[in-house]
């Protein structure tokens, strides 16, 4: 994948519709022109701008073969994996973006670059294969499945080719030439043939699927293998990696030693996290050691975040890109019966677009430098803890709480913000189907759909008894459970709520990561509510005095409602024990 249609991380958008090359384009590593390496060819399709590319081979001795070789070899570690387009603007054809980006409109891409760090996060290399090992390989030992691989890639790179020719034609505005027109005949016969090929494969490949059978098991002479996996609580190297930082003020050499001494034996992931990271004070880019280390520390903390929002709970959200626009039906189409040979009616369908804004949650937590330097693993527990908890419950309570409008470029509306409501009775399973009821009536399917009350509310639910003595709600407990094939997700944030929402109709956007920068000479204000610009009573710390420090987590989100009918709460939800189904209050008699 060479680009894709989203903000890359210099705050620029590249336009697909307005992007010409020719192929097949120079590749080069790390945009140095004065060395290429090879050729590739490019694709439109609707997801980006694909690419196929070959390194060109050298036997002879020489500056290229050792650039060659050492690039094959830097593919082949996974070090070099990501891929950058080298480009020009064309007419000047740019508009600024929001968040201070450029969109651009139409450009010329001269060149495509194999690179350690992409500018585009999605631009990456997806598929290296050596073509002298595929060929030295006999054909015969080739299982079904990779033959049709094989076939595939040949099939994409001859269509590439295809349409190569087309585009340059067109560029050119001129008639192919008799060889070029008689090549392209031929290309063109040849991707027949490889469809036909790759048919009658793939029907073999359905054949030995129906005909597999299990293999019974069969006792190994070997000891079965061992995984050894630390025991310690997730999240614990992302704090100690922080940690490391900070006690040696940025200095990664340092740092790296000190996570090696004191970490090494239990927890390597810390010292390797470190060794990946190229700036100091972040340690958060996913791809500082996606390379190197299989267990990423720094997304070790939203992967206990996430379990713990609404965002994680709820399944069926749509996730989305930042700053990508995305069609959204506002109105449907007239229909009606017709009779014989009278006019059908008319009917256009209503569209907009909406698109997630880059939007983020962040809090300071100030610890002293004692606690910072973890001489008891209780103090790593509390800023781990701290961390998940409280971006959790902000991140839930933004979510469900009505009074939380939108703020252009500073946080989304709840989902429950502007949403119908109306006040509960003493009866859930009648207020249960009222918000079932109200979906159906409004087009919304009640496949997923799901439900959010407080525990107190859950609880009574789970221990309800029909008149006969059976469990009104099988499946309920206090934090929740499942009830007819639909959700309920308790959380104390809820309130007196009951809240149905059908999770399709809503997108979400995240990085898939929390940002943590630590400082040690930042003057902060000690409210978590501070004054903006600060005013003459406002009282400000000194980290660097009071032998502190700051610990910033940021994490970028966002939400929106693609339908304003996908959500509908109850006020004033209380629900007691009750007897009956319909909502009775028990009584005993003797």
């Amino acid at each position: 994948m060479a680009s894709t249609p989203e903000v890359d991380r210099q705050g620029d958008l590249l336009e697909l519709a307005g992007v010409t090359f020719r192929n097949p384009i120079p590749l080069l590593v790390h945009h140095d022109q004065t060395s290429p390496i090879g050729k590739a060819i490019l694709t439109i399709t609707p997801a980006g701008i694909t690419f196929d590319a070959e390194l060109a081979t050298v036997d002879e001795p020489g500056p290229f073969k050792t650039l060659a070789d050492d690039t094959w070899q830097r593919l082949t570690a996974g070090v070099l994996s990501g891929a950058s387009i080298g480009f020009r603007i064309l007419d000047g054809a740019v508009e600024r973006l929001k968040a201070g980006g450029r969109r651009i409109l139409k450009s010329e891409i001269c060149e495509l670059s194999l690179v350690t760090i992409p500018a585009n996060q999605n631009a990456t290399i997806r598929l290296i294969k050596s073509l002298a090992l595929e060929r030295s390989r006999p054909a015969m030992n080739l299982t079904t499945t990779e033959r049709i691989a094989a076939l595939e890639l040949k099939r994409d790179a001859l269509a590439a080719r295809l349409a190569g020719m087309l585009d340059a034609s067109a560029v050119d505005d001129q008639p192919m030439t008799d060889d070029q027109a008689t090549t392209y005949d031929a290309l063109a016969l040849e991707l027949k043939a490889l469809d036909g090929d790759l048919g009658r494969w793939r029907d073999r490949e359905s054949l030995n699927v129906a005909a597999a059978k299990p293999v019974p098991p069969t006792p190994s002479r070997y000891a079965p293998a061992i995984t050894v996996k630390s025991n310690l609580p997730k999240g614990t190297a992302f704090v100690r990696a922080v940690c490391a930082q900070y006690l040696h003020k940025g200095d990664m050499r340092d740092a790296i030693d000190y996570a090696e001494k004191r970490w090494g034996r239990d927890n390597p992931e810390v010292a390797l996290h470190l060794k990946a990271a190229v700036a100091a004070g972040t340690t958060t880019d996913p791809i500082w050691a996606k390379p190197l280390v299989n267990q990423n520390v720094s997304t070790e903390l939203i992967e206990l975040v996430r379990p713990a929002t609404f965002l994680g709970q709820i399944k069926g959200f749509k996730k989305v890109p930042f700053n990508t626009k995305m069609p959204r039906q506002t109105n449907g189409g007239t229909y009606n019966w017709v009779g014989e040979a009278k006019p059908k009616p008319v009917t256009s369908l209503g569209f907009d677009t909406v698109a997630l804004d880059m939007s983020k949650i962040a809090g300071i937590i100030a610890l002293t430098k004692e606690l910072a330097m973890l001489s008891n693993p209780d103090a790593e527990q509390v800023v781990r803890n701290d961390m998940i908890a409280g971006i959790a419950k902000f991140s839930n309570q933004q979510f469900i709480d009505p009074a939380v409008a939108l703020v252009a470029g500073v946080h989304p509306a709840s989902i429950t913000n502007g949403a119908p409501t109306a006040p509960a009775t003493a009866d859930p399973l009648a207020d249960i189907l009222g918000l079932i009821r109200y979906f159906t009536a409004n087009g919304i399917s009640i496949a997923g759909v799901t439900f959010l009350l407080s525990p107190g509310n859950a609880l009574a639910l789970a221990v309800a008894k029909g008149s006969d003595g059976s469990t009104t709600f099988p499946g309920l407990s206090v934090s929740g459970g499942s009830y007819l094939g639909m959700d309920f997700i308790a959380s104390e944030l809820v309130g007196d709520m009951l809240i149905a929402l059908q999770p399709s109709y809503i997108l979400y956007a995240e990085d898939g990561g929390v940002e943590i920068d630590v400082s040690q000479e930042a003057t902060l204000q000690m409210d978590s509510a501070p004054a903006s610009p600060p005013i003459d009573t406002t009282v400000m710390v000194s980290l660097w005095q009071t032998n502190q420090i700051g610990i910033r987590a940021e994490r970028f989100i966002n939400w929106n409602k693609i339908n304003p009918n996908a959500v509908r709460y109850l006020t004033a939800a209380v629900y007691p024990v009750t007897a009956g189904a319909g909502g009775a209050t028990a009584t005993s008699k003797k």
